[in-house]
């Protein structure tokens, strides 16, 4: 059974599975989706088409599934889906996506989201992210595993954002980021690899050496951009036969080069 605060307010048909807990004043809307173990704070407000995984804690003054802020959403019945384990802390507000995307908002796996947080219509974020406070996401961004954005940082509609990448404080992105760099500014400058990134989550030397390898070819090397994606993928393949694993890395930022819809960061 769900455990419901007297003063919440929680909709006949929204679907609580066993142990949901509803703290004081939230408000839980008709076509909303809880998982086993999920532990909604007071005074939260989940609404609209919204999914919501297990064991995931949302903590107070946080509007999760409002109606995208978007002038051509007519009140088409699109999506906001969230997964297991996810910690989103004071006033984040999470919109559902629109008819003209893919039509739904998704947030994965075991992030980490700090308060005030936007995550705007149609944004795709992937799992073990970290958002600190004031993170800001414009509509269509999508956002890789393991990525983290420091307080302050804002990104363009339609921008990526690669696994496992370092956004500084207060950087403000108009493009593209590829796996694994670490950048700051505004405008947006690379800095390099994340290394202390890479070495907490196990990456070996020889991994981190080929992925260092990427970038100055990708950021040092002078080259142009279609030369650049030539020298990685002969990189990927001596990655191969030097570092376990390597190659994987190399051909992850060499892929994202091709799927970069605004140019990148460089």
């Amino acid at each position: 059974m769900a455990t419901i605060h007297p003063s919440a307010i929680v909709d006949p048909k929204a679907q609580l599975d066993e142990g949901v807990e509803i703290g004081p004043y939230s408000v839980i809307g008709p076509n909303v989706v809880i998982g086993a173990g999920t532990k909604v704070g007071p005074h939260v407000v989940i609404e609209g088409h919204t999914s919501i995984g297990k064991d995931n804690q949302f903590f107070q003054f946080s509007s999760i599934g409002a109606a995208p802020q978007d002038k051509k959403w007519k009140g088409e019945p699109t999506r906001l889906v969230i997964g297991d384990r996810n910690t989103i802390r004071e006033f984040c507000t999470f919109n559902t996506g629109t008819a003209q995307d893919k039509g739904v908002t998704t947030l994965g796996n075991d992030n980490w989201i700090s308060a005030y947080v936007h995550l705007a219509h149609d944004c795709t974020v992937g799992s073990n992210t970290i958002f600190s406070n004031n993170a800001q996401m414009a509509g269509h961004v999508e956002i890789g595993d393991w990525v983290i954005m420091s307080g302050f940082a804002n990104v363009h509609q339609f921008c990526k954002i690669g696994a496992h990448a370092f956004v500084g404080m207060s950087t403000s992105l108009t493009q593209d980021v590829p796996p694994f760099v670490l950048l700051n500014g505004n405008p947006a400058q690379a800095h390099g690899v994340n290394i202390e990134g890479l070495k907490r989550r196990g990456f070996t030397r020889e991994q981190i050496n080929a992925i260092r390898a990427a970038y100055k070819t990708l950021y040092r090397s002078g080259l142009t951009l279609e030369e650049a994606k030539a020298a990685l993928l002969a990189q990927e393949a001596e990655a191969d036969v030097v570092a376990s694993g390597g190659d994987v890395h190399v051909r992850a930022m060499r892929e994202f080069l091709d799927t970069a819809s605004r140019g990148i960061v460089r």
